[in-house]
This record gives C-alpha cells, structure tokens and sequence, in this order.
C-alpha cells in the first residue's frame, strides 16, 4: 500500500521557538510591599515509627539477598557437576576443574532459609560423593 500526498504539518512549533503572549496583557511582577508573614516553627519527628519500618525493609532485602546468593551458588555447583559429568564421558577430567569445584563446596554461604539450606547441603554432598570418587577429598 503506498501513501501519497503527505502534506508538512504547520502551525508546530519546536523547543526552540518563543511563545508569545497576546499584546494587551501585563507581564507578572511579584507584590515587593506589604507585610511577611512567618511560618510557625515545625514540630520534631514522629517517633521512631518510622525508624521500625525502615529497618524491617532493610532485613527483608537482606534475607532476599541471601537467598539469592545461595541459589546462585547451588546453580554454579550443579553446573560445575554437569561439566565433571561431561569430562568423565569424554573420559579425561581436568585437574584444574577438580580443585575449582572442591573450592566452590567450599564457600558454604547461609541463606536463612531452612528449605534452601537443605538443597544445598543434598547438592554439597553429591559433589563431595563425586570429588571423593575422582581422589579429590574437599576439606
């Protein structure tokens, strides 16, 4: 389908056009005269209402945090394991995957979560079943 007969747009003003105001009205000038009046002083904080909230949202992002590491960590495990497997199907294991794996079981991190942890002790002890078939024994 083909269009034809665009016509430019008029009227439309860019950003760097001026605006101009009709020729009859003031401009605004602020009153410079007459009385201020003082605001009352404000009040001191609430409490340490606020302070609670805060720091219940400060502990919940904590706890979000470490249960993502944890997760991250046992992904890392399992596809450390995943690449072991690999090489054993290939039938050669790399020395120096052997010792990075026994040094990821070793950076056990708490999550704080009861479930998570269990997954990751079941997982850190497949690598540690794995590492002791291989001769590598993790300390």
């Amino acid at each position: 389908m083909r269009i034809t007969g665009n016509k430019p747009i008029t009227g439309v003003q860019g950003k760097g056009a001026k605006k101009r105001s009709p020729s009859g009205t003031d401009q605004f000038t602020p009153d410079a005269g007459g009385e201020v009046s003082h605001s009352s002083q404000t009040a001191g904080g609430t409490g340490i209402q606020g302070m609670d909230a805060l720091l219940a949202l400060q502990e919940v992002d904590e706890r979000a945090e470490r249960r993502s590491r944890a997760a991250r960590h046992g992904h890392t495990l399992l596809d450390a394991l995943e690449t072991v497997r690999t090489d054993l199907l290939a039938g050669q294991v790399s020395e120096d995957r052997l010792e990075l794996l026994a040094r990821q079981v070793a950076k056990r991190q708490n999550s704080g979560d009861a479930r998570i942890d269990s997954v990751l002790e079941e997982i850190e002890l497949r690598v540690k079943v794995e590492l002791a078939k291989l001769g590598r024994f993790p300390d």
